[in-house]
């Protein structure tokens, strides 16, 4: 007991120091990737969907991600504690997220992947951010999500994000992205997941992921990650096939 309660302390240390390098790291890397001036192409195979896109310099969604970061700072910090002492976390938030962690650190690959979409899938009930807050487009951390035990699509892919990153997925591999379905007709937020160079969309709408290639109906609008927030360009509307019909 005392050897496993070691391992846990190290690796939240390890945790905790790798979350907050993080962000230096992510920005290092945009600075290589990302031209100066306001708004600059990204090369076009980084981001899911294959598709251009450049980052924005400021509006409102990059002032509501940066806003969310440093909550999510906080929370990460509260859950690498829990990871190394779980005995004396008082979160039951923290504790319900990290046995869905442990059951993805125990798989590799696609297996991970599959794992957290699934687990966080069952363990949230929809719910809008107007039945919850009385307000629209409210963006919580995962464990406001997970002690409410419900919420919208940005919360279950907020919390897929950091479980996978607490489960040891590499940070330049996970992103959120911001789609228009427009069989819906609404945004829609997913997390995808760089495996072997293909991104997979871990979507609440569905238990199987799927490449973005084969993300019927999705417009892609924004990616977000650590350091940046991107804006698609030219995005294309892909193929939805309903009754073997195709159609744009």
């Amino acid at each position: 007991m005392e050897t496993i309660a070691h391992s846990r302390t190290l690796r939240a240390a390890l945790l905790l120091c790798g979350w907050i390098l993080f962000g230096s790291a992510a920005d290092l890397r945009a600075g290589t990737l990302l031209s100066p001036g306001p708004a600059t192409l990204v090369r076009k195979s980084a981001e899911p969907f294959g598709v251009f896109a450049f980052a924005v310099s400021d509006g409102g969604l990059r002032q509501k991600w940066f806003r969310l970061k440093d909550r999510l700072d906080d929370e990460m910090v509260q859950l690498a504690l829990c990871d190394g002492d779980r005995a004396g976390c008082v979160s039951p938030a923290a504790l319900k997220l990290l046995a869905i962690v442990d059951q993805a650190r125990a798989r590799e690959g696609r297996a991970r992947l599959g794992e957290t979409n699934r687990a966080i899938n069952l363990a949230i009930r929809p719910a809008s951010d107007f039945a919850q807050y009385g307000e629209e487009d409210v963006w919580s951390p995962p464990l406001v999500t997970f002690a409410r035990g419900a919420g919208d699509c940005e919360d279950y892919a907020i919390a897929k994000l950091v479980a996978l990153r607490l489960a040891g997925v590499a940070p330049e591999d996970l992103r959120i992205v911001v789609v228009r379905d427009v069989l819906q007709g609404e945004e829609h937020a997913v997390t995808a997941a760089r495996l072997d160079g293909h991104w997979l969309m871990l979507d609440n709408r569905r238990m199987a992921m799927v490449e973005d290639d084969n993300a019927r109906g999705y417009q892609p609008r924004f990616v977000l990650y650590q350091s940046a927030v991107m804006k698609y360009v030219d995005t294309p509307v892909l193929a939805s096939r309903q009754d073997g019909v195709e159609s744009r």
